[in-house]
């Protein structure tokens, strides 16, 4: 999810790389789970999340609709979400410890958080979020270690590519007048994208590019 506000309003004004140190650091959130409660639809879910998350949990798409994520329309764009839940809008996969129950699992979203990325000429930078994050005396740490995912480049071209195909069909969306058009892409891209299910023994990298070449809009 895009945000339209200027750098200074929400980080320290640095931009950082995979092997920049950043003060993000915050001793396992040890008594913490505000970033787990109270997010709304905001931890939208990308293709690689979910086949994390079907292929470590063991249950497909529609399971995890039942009671984990929801489906949301972002700018036009019918994408899943974290489901947030109970009185205090917490985090469907937060355990009654408030510890997050699918920690080597978690989504991309909250594997750099409290970092964020800004996006620029076809690439990315992170950035450090100041005002989200409740803990205050955090620690210096190295931004590959800190988002703890394997195979960075790869991974790193498939959120490049990811996110700008959801951009440049965003802006279709928001051209077009044909309302069955829109409802037939986004059931279509939601198919082929999230329900299918991904081989767990093949690399889902490939499994995605396969997938996004059949895309034709």
């Amino acid at each position: 999810m895009d945000r339209k506000v200027s750098l200074s309003e929400i980080s320290d004004g640095k931009l950082y790389g995979l092997n920049d140190m950043v003060k993000a650091g915050c001793n396992d959130c040890k008594g913490c789970s505000a970033c787990c409660k109270g997010m709304g639809k905001s931890i939208i879910l990308d293709p690689y999340d979910i086949f994390r998350l079907t292929t470590n949990l063991g249950k497909n798409f529609e399971e995890l609709l039942n009671d984990k994520i929801e489906l949301n329309i972002v700018d036009g764009v019918i994408l899943p979400n974290l489901k947030m839940v109970g009185e205090f809008e917490s985090c469907a996969f937060l355990n009654e410890e408030g510890r997050c129950s699918i920690h080597a699992s978690r989504p991309g979203i909250c594997r750099i958080f409290p970092l964020g990325r800004y996006y620029e000429n076809h690439a990315y930078q992170y950035i450090l979020q100041i005002h989200e994050c409740k803990y205050k005396n955090r620690s210096k740490v190295k931004v590959s270690k800190w988002i703890d995912t394997n195979d960075t480049k790869r991974n790193e071209q498939f959120i490049i590519d990811w996110h700008y195909f959801l951009k440049d069909l965003q802006e279709q969306i928001k051209k077009s007048a044909d309302s069955t058009w829109i409802r037939n892409i986004n059931l279509y891209l939601l198919n082929i994208f999230y329900q299918k299910p991904y081989e767990i023994d093949k690399d889902f990298y490939l499994q995605f590019e396969e997938r996004l070449e059949l895309v034709n809009y």
